[in-house]
């Protein structure tokens, strides 16, 4: 076919997220029955990626490390009919910024807008990552009692965009969860590269509203996406923490592997305070000072597999409306799951909370609603080191069958949020449970008796599906006083009442808080220009020292960290440190 606007450039021939691919000069994209026209004013290489970001994962295989793919024979379309068809859709689009898709079976067009890929080598930019001073801009929040400057409805999230088949950042499709009895849940993916592996990232919301979960799980999936790796700045410093000294935070600090784990992984170099590593600029608010951090422990598929001496995930980051937002949220997540890893493994019972004592009319309504659909939610007060709301949260089948047990949990200022925070995880879990675990039963089954075989994030929660698991959970379920009221456990608390009218100062409280028991907060700024187009931020926060949540049980940082010993005697909780035969060693139920 000859003219100016055809032949266009052949998708999925050659591997358009290369690093070393240029710009496109080509506005037609051709793949199969499909032309697509990138804006003119846009960059035609962003289009080409995105495409093949959603392509399936067998032909993103094959492009990406197969090696070149060969063309099955001559297009089928060539025909001055298509062309004349794609000169009238070219010129009529000539001065949008979308970008426009034509169906050469039956003409059809669609239109989408285009959203930028940052990591595009032919038009994206980073900054050199610079040390900064933080100065948190004023957060006021429609109401106390509320931790979000903004509903979510406020934020112009155009779902058709940011999912789409043919060039949506977060993956092809979004399911509504019909199935599920409890939730109007929506769920998501997308698949990221991390080094030579294409890993599936899930996303979703969990509301009574359908359009409501669309919007919740949107903004998690703008939360993931930040954390993969820093797409607005770009890394300055790789040096080792001798070199660096007290400007860095020690990696010892945030937890480690076993010997065991490094020896039985080859693949994987151990930390050594003496090798280089690459190192991000965070904010310390306690010594209010620039700190560094490694770079691994923020974005986690950004390092090669053998320079991930620890391999985190998205726990600590959180996305908001404000930096502040972001960082009260990421804070939160932090000491909710390092109070339950503390009691988890500490084996230590909890104070039961009584779900009908809430204030809240939506929590008593699920809790009933979870026991009409046959489950028993009960809550406990995990706190121990800090005076802040942590609640876990247990949906029980009240049979005692399959789906046996479903944790989830929530840390708030507002004791109220926290609870309504942990029945949101369980109550769309609890019901799904079942469907997903009976699908990988047998090899659950295997686990019961050798949690080496607990090796990803699914592998936890489903485990405890099992009847058979409940025994490793009965120190808190079993042999409880009575359940007290919301107010009553909670009526000595410190650090929460009369709660602020700005997220500043409730983040504020809360870093006071944890510097007075001896830790600091950190926190990395990782919001990506997509995210700052939108009015959003997002943060990566730690608390060295705290108890951080691993997935596979050789990866259990937990085990070797001195504070699964000393939190509960430096608590008042009990006379002595932890003794090694005391720790429960069993696998956490944590999704």
């Amino acid at each position: 076919m000859t003219g100016a606007v055809l032949p266009g450039h052949r998708l999925g021939c050659t591997d358009e997220r290369s690093s070393e691919a240029g710009a496109l000069h080509s506005r037609v994209l051709v793949y199969g029955r499909y032309i697509l026209l990138a804006p003119v004013s846009g960059c035609a290489r962003c289009v080409a990626r995105r495409w093949q970001a959603v392509r399936p994962t067998e032909v993103r295989e094959v492009v990406e490390t197969g090696g070149a793919t060969l063309e099955a024979g001559a297009w089928p379309f060539a025909n001055p009919f298509v062309e004349t068809a794609v000169r009238a859709v070219a010129e009529a689009t000539a001065g949008s910024d979308d970008v426009f898709t034509l169906d050469a079976q039956t003409l059809g067009v669609q239109r989408i807008r285009l959203i930028a890929d940052e990591e595009c080598p032919a038009c994206g930019h980073r900054d050199p990552d610079e040390p900064q001073e933080w100065k948190l801009a004023h957060s006021p929040k429609p109401a106390p009692e509320s931790f979000r400057v903004h509903a979510a409805s406020h934020y112009p999230l155009d779902a058709q965009s940011l999912v789409s088949p043919v060039c949506g950042p977060f993956g092809a499709h979004v399911w509504p969860d019909l199935s599920s009895t409890s939730t109007a849940a929506v769920v998501g993916m997308f698949h990221a590269r991390s080094d030579r592996m294409l890993r599936e990232l899930l996303y979703g919301g969990h509301t009574n509203s359908y359009a409501a979960s669309l919007r919740h799980g949107l903004l998690e999936g703008l939360e993931r996406h930040a954390g993969l790796r820093s797409t607005s700045k770009s890394t300055t410093v790789v040096a080792s923490l001798d070199d660096l000294g007290d400007e860095a935070v020690d990696p010892r600090e945030t937890g480690l592997y076993s010997d065991d784990f490094y020896g039985a992984v080859p693949f994987v170099d151990p930390f050594t305070p003496d090798r280089p590593i690459p190192w991000v600029w965070g904010w310390s608010f306690r010594d209010k000072r620039p700190v560094l951090v490694p770079e691994i422990s923020v974005y986690y598929f950004r390092s090669p597999l053998r320079d991930r001496f620890v391999q985190e995930c998205s726990s600590g980051c959180a996305i908001g409306g404000t930096l502040a937002e972001a960082v009260y949220h990421g804070l939160m997540e932090v000491l909710e799951r390092d109070a339950f890893l503390l009691a988890w493994y500490g084996g230590r019972p909890l104070p039961e909370i009584d779900p009908a004592t809430s204030a809240r009319p939506q929590t008593r309504m699920m809790v009933d609603r979870l026991e009409m659909l046959g489950y028993s939610a009960r809550f406990f007060d995990a706190r121990v080191t800090f005076d802040i709301p942590v609640v876990t949260g247990v949906a029980e089948r009240l049979d005692g069958g399959f789906g046996t047990l479903t944790f989830g949990g929530g840390a708030s200022l507002d004791p109220e949020a926290a609870m309504e925070a942990a029945l949101c995880e369980i109550a769309s879990d609890s019901v799904k449970l079942v469907a997903r675990a009976r699908r990988e039963e047998p090899r659950l089954r295997s686990m019961v008796t050798d949690f080496t075989k607990v090796w990803d994030l699914h592998d936890h929660p489903f485990l405890y599906a099992l009847p058979e698991m409940r025994q490793h959970a009965a120190f808190l379920l079993d042999g409880r006083p009575a359940a007290r009221s919301v107010s009553d456990t909670y009526a000595g608390l410190r650090t929460s009442l009369p709660l602020s009218d700005d997220i500043g100062d409730d983040l504020e409280m809360c870093v006071r808080a944890v510097a007075e028991a001896g830790f600091d907060v950190i926190a990395v700024d990782q919001t990506s220009p997509m995210q700052r187009d939108l009015g959003l931020h997002t943060a990566c926060v730690m608390v060295p020292g705290l108890l951080p949540i691993d997935f596979g049980w050789a990866r259990q940082r937990v085990l070797t960290m001195p504070r699964l010993r000393t939190a509960h005697r430096e608590a008042g909780v009990r006379a002595s440190d932890l003794s090694e035969e005391e720790i429960h060693a069993v696998p956490h139920p944590y999704p």
